[in-house]
């Protein structure tokens, strides 16, 4: 499989969000928007989001994917908040829908949003939440297949070829330098 040379990784544990809404002041809360640097933001990562048993400090140095409901990312448009994932280790979200300008900071750094169906999103929940889930993608394909235990399951998913082209060039800092 061809791996462009700048190509995050798109598998690892899954952190199940199980919310609609999650704004980007959740994801990184505006008061560290001052730091220098992406690694500055890193231990603030979603440290104001309230969620019945999520614990900040122990799931999300666990996780290297989120699974979660829709309008992820709604809120400012800052880029901050997919930098506090890609600091973390996170580099795909999967969701029933994504705020339109988080969805794309996503793909300009290099990572994955994909939305998938609500009824197939529905059944990853049920299916997967609570029990140590892992993903693994399958990014020629288009195929994530989620497993726990002996629970597995295969989902397709689609992007545009652009999106797929700034993907393997490790985001548009890297497509426009290797095109303009």
């Amino acid at each position: 499989m061809y791996l462009g040379k700048d190509m995050k990784n798109f598998s690892g544990n899954v952190l199940f969000l199980d919310r609609d809404d999650i704004n980007t002041d959740e994801i990184i809360p505006a008061k560290y928007l001052t730091e220098n640097t992406k690694e500055a933001l890193a231990p603030y990562l979603l440290e104001d989001m309230e969620m019945e048993e999520f614990d900040p400090a122990i799931d999300i140095a666990a996780s290297q994917a989120i699974v979660t409901r829709s309008n992820f990312g709604c809120g400012s448009s800052r880029e901050h908040a997919p930098w506090a994932l890609e600091v973390n280790g996170i580099n795909l979200v999967i969701a029933e829908s994504f705020a339109r300008i988080f969805r794309q900071n996503m793909y300009n750094c290099g990572m994955l949003a994909v939305e998938i169906d609500k009824a197939t999103l529905d059944r990853l929940v049920t299916r997967f939440a609570g029990l140590g889930t892992t993903v693994e993608t399958d990014f020629e394909s288009s195929l994530f297949t989620f497993a726990s235990g002996d629970i597995e399951e295969v989902v397709p998913f689609s992007i545009s070829g652009y999106d797929r082209e700034l993907i393997h060039a490790g985001g548009w800092v890297n497509y426009a330098d290797s095109r303009y």
